[in-house]
């Protein structure tokens, strides 16, 4: 089972994270998510475990605990979506609509 764990404290390493889930069974894997550009942590990480019943025993115990002087969040994490391309993101540029603006106003016209 995936583990999501939210607000990490930033000094959290991939090995505090295993040795942390490791009380309630066998850890797979322990990876603390970090900024590509700066290295840094971004606050959450991913646990997985072979042992769903140990995996959930770990959610339901750890959930609200405290690490390193804050309250993190533990789930099961939700498989990743993904995105349509070319849609729902951001937009970037000027002007979308092209062309000469036609209205009430006279800009964009020869008179």
């Amino acid at each position: 089972m995936n583990i999501f764990i939210g607000s990490l404290p930033y000094s959290v390493k991939d090995s505090d994270l295993q040795g942390f889930f490791e009380e309630y069974g066998e850890v797979s894997s322990a990876r603390v998510i970090k900024d590509k550009m700066t290295g840094r942590s971004k606050g959450f990480g991913f646990v997985e475990m072979a042992d769903e019943a140990a995996a959930k025993k770990a959610i339901e115990e750890l959930n609200g605990a405290e690490l390193e002087g804050r309250t993190i969040v533990v789930n099961e994490a939700q498989e990743k979506t993904e995105r349509k391309p070319g849609g729902g993101g951001r937009s970037f540029g000027g002007n979308s609509g092209g062309g000469q603006r036609r209205g009430g106003s006279g800009y964009g016209r020869n008179n």
